[in-house]
């Protein structure tokens, strides 16, 4: 199934990626989970307090996140950036725009700043994810190379509230994909025609 769901995005011409990612970008700002972080509150003008979204920087034909990363960081909202450790898994960085990031290994690219720790995420009120589809029950199928169930255990760990949400393209919501006893079900998909909720 990974291999499938990695070749038709290969075959997605520059023009559909570039739609998906600012489509993706209005559709993540509409999240309920942000909506109180980001609206006024009544008899107050400015806004409430400046939430925490761990994001990630999208690469090759993965659904584009660097509208999405401007637009959060735009609208208040602080951005951290996962930066790929030797043991794969994940430090944190915050993101500080698109000039502030460095090429890494594996074609990735990572914020050059200071690093917070990989416990930076349980900190996060929205976490969102990368993956290659999710299912009805909010199971998440990774790229296979383990770093978020890292993330998604450390979260677990910590007893953190983060709201997990995957970014994918809209034929990526399946009706059902291979599960493993320790996945750790997602709340939601955003794809670029809107919010996938799910209950579990």
């Amino acid at each position: 199934m990974r291999r499938d769901l990695q070749e038709v995005r290969r075959s997605l011409p520059p023009d559909v990626l570039a739609a998906a990612g600012e489509a993706l970008a209005r559709r993540t700002l509409e999240l309920e989970e942000l909506a109180p972080f980001l609206a006024p509150s009544a008899g107050d003008e400015g806004a409430a307090r400046r939430p925490t979204v761990a994001a990630y920087v999208s690469m090759g034909s993965e659904p584009p996140t660097g509208a999405l990363l401007d637009r959060l960081r735009d609208a208040g909202v602080r951005v951290l950036l996962p930066v790929l450790m030797p043991d794969n898994d994940l430090d944190w960085a915050p993101y500080e725009g698109a000039g502030g990031l460095v090429p890494a290994g594996w074609g990735l690219h990572e914020p050059a700043g200071e690093r917070l720790g990989p416990q930076a995420v349980t900190r996060a009120d929205v976490v969102l994810l990368p993956g290659l589809a999710v299912d009805r029950d909010g199971v998440r199928l990774g790229r296979g190379g383990g770093s978020y169930d890292r993330v998604l255990e450390r979260l677990d760990r910590a007893g953190a509230p983060a709201h997990l949400v995957v970014l994918l393209f809209d034929a990526e919501v399946r009706d059902e994909v291979p599960a493993e006893p320790h996945d750790r079900r997602v709340h939601a998909a955003v794809t670029p025609s809107g919010v996938h909720r799910f209950r579990h």
